[in-house]
């Protein structure tokens, strides 16, 4: 994986001077799946959405492009009943491969990094009563996580793509107090994260 981010790195440097630029907006959705390292929660994963400008650079090499984006991000799920949101700017950067279907159309495989910058409420609680439990969770000031997708441009402006964007280190802490149990043992910690599958929509001016 850090070979593959190095090569992206010295790709973008090389090239851009000699690469076509185009700008656009991206939107979409966020299909959340949190992970416990631990299942000591009851847990439900919700929608979420994503929007912001990105650009794209057509490398002269045939088929190879980059895109980058700067996307305000929103992602949620409920953990024992607490809406947990994380709300941050996304900085993907993608290598692209094209293969085109004519004038009209092409097909795109992707791959890349992206660098996660928490803006929202970083910590949360709740109470079950029923349980007798209480849980606490504190999202990273940071993350990164990489994408893997697949995209359809049209008439080389609008660009339909799905892809999973899974994280490469922890999102998140938790703690769950049992008041039922011993004080020794009543305390249990883990961590978490936040994988993604994304469907997006994009139009290059």
């Amino acid at each position: 994986m850090k070979k593959f981010f190095t090569l992206v790195v010295l790709l973008a440097t090389i090239t851009v001077a000699q690469a076509q630029v185009k700008f656009g907006v991206k939107g979409g959705l966020n299909l959340t799946n949190m992970t416990l390292s631990k299942d000591v929660v009851d847990k439900s994963n919700q929608t979420g959405f994503f929007i912001g400008p990105t650009v794209k650079f057509t490398i002269p090499i045939v088929g190879l492009g980059l895109d980058a984006s700067a996307l305000y991000d929103q992602r949620s799920a409920k953990l024992d009943g607490e809406n947990v949101k994380q709300q941050s700017i996304q900085v993907p950067i993608n290598l692209r491969y094209g293969v085109g279907l004519g004038s009209l159309a092409s097909i795109n495989f992707f791959a890349g990094p992206q660098f996660g910058f928490n803006v929202g409420d970083k910590a949360f609680a709740s109470l079950d009563n029923a349980k007798n439990t209480t849980s606490s969770w504190r999202l990273k000031e940071s993350n990164l996580s990489a994408n893997v997708g697949l995209g359809l441009i049209l008439l080389n402006h609008l660009q339909i793509a799905a892809n999973y964007n899974f994280a490469l280190g922890k999102t998140g802490d938790y703690n769950v107090i049992d008041s039922t149990i011993s004080t020794a043992e009543k305390v249990i910690t883990g961590k978490t994260k936040a994988n993604s599958w994304q469907l997006s929509a994009t139009y290059f001016f």
